[in-house]
């Protein structure tokens, strides 16, 4: 059995940290490069593994040395790889420009477009996570851990949270960006249908709403910001492990 499994993209992260933006045609030197294994689920199953949580991940790799990489650094910290699929493709890819808190991003899904879920390796989860993933497997996947009673938490980031099973979701986060897009003010988390809902403030802290109705907000601790990329997805482990725990 698996504490958690996770089910998501698999990247290789390149971050280039620049003074500004190029324009057209133009090239600009970056003053900082950052570069390693990434996607957000990807990420979130390996916060999971170094705080100790028996973690499987279901996703997609190519046959290359992005793959390879993959697959022996999730070894190597104790996440099971049993529900990856090696396949003839190159692996996925995201290149991010930072500017301060503004940001672009390129991805190419290359690898990651043929995942699907193997409904066997995630009988044995407690808890399914999901993030990056597309309506259909959305739906398929929430349905699965609905009927089994199993819990689910999906960060939807970009993706639109599919009508059919948003009730049926367990813990839908997201920051609070991407909560405006979708529903408008942050007074409208009471219509929203998942059971609790969690919104990563812009200011610091989150704002949730239990599956009895209630909102609570909640303090972030005071850090300096050099780079919040990634912080949700460590945000999504947290929450997770404190699930997990019952706190």
């Amino acid at each position: 059995m698996f504490d958690v499994v996770a089910i998501g993209n698999l990247n290789y992260d390149i971050i280039l940290l620049v003074e500004r933006f190029p324009e057209f045609h133009e090239k600009v030197i970056a003053k900082r490069a950052h570069f390693g294994l990434g996607g957000a689920a990807g990420n979130t199953a390996s916060w999971l593994a170094h705080m100790g949580v028996k973690v499987g991940f279901i996703g997609a790799v190519g046959n290359d040395e992005i793959g390879e990489a993959h697959i022996h650094y999730f070894k190597k910290i104790g996440v099971d790889v049993g529900g990856i699929k090696v396949v003839n493709e190159h692996s996925g890819i995201a290149i991010s420009l930072i500017k301060g808190e503004d940001k672009r991003i390129v991805k190419h899904l290359g690898a990651n477009a043929y995942r699907d879920v193997n409904f066997e390796y995630l009988s044995r989860a407690r808890h399914v996570h999901m993030s990056s993933n597309p309506k259909e497997l959305i739906e398929k996947t929430v349905n699965f851990a609905f009927e089994n009673g199993v819990s689910i938490s999906l960060d939807i980031g970009e993706a639109e949270v599919p009508s059919s099973v948003e009730d049926k979701i367990t813990y839908l986060l997201m920051n609070e960006d991407e909560f405006k897009r979708k529903y408008g003010s942050l007074e409208k988390i009471h219509d929203v249908g998942a059971k609790n809902v969690i919104i990563t403030l812009n200011g610091g802290g989150a704002m949730v709403r239990d599956d009895k109705g209630k909102v609570f907000e909640i303090r972030g601790l005071s850090a300096e910001v050099i780079d919040s990329t990634g912080a949700g997805d460590a945000f999504d482990a947290g929450f997770i492990y404190g699930v997990l725990k019952g706190w």
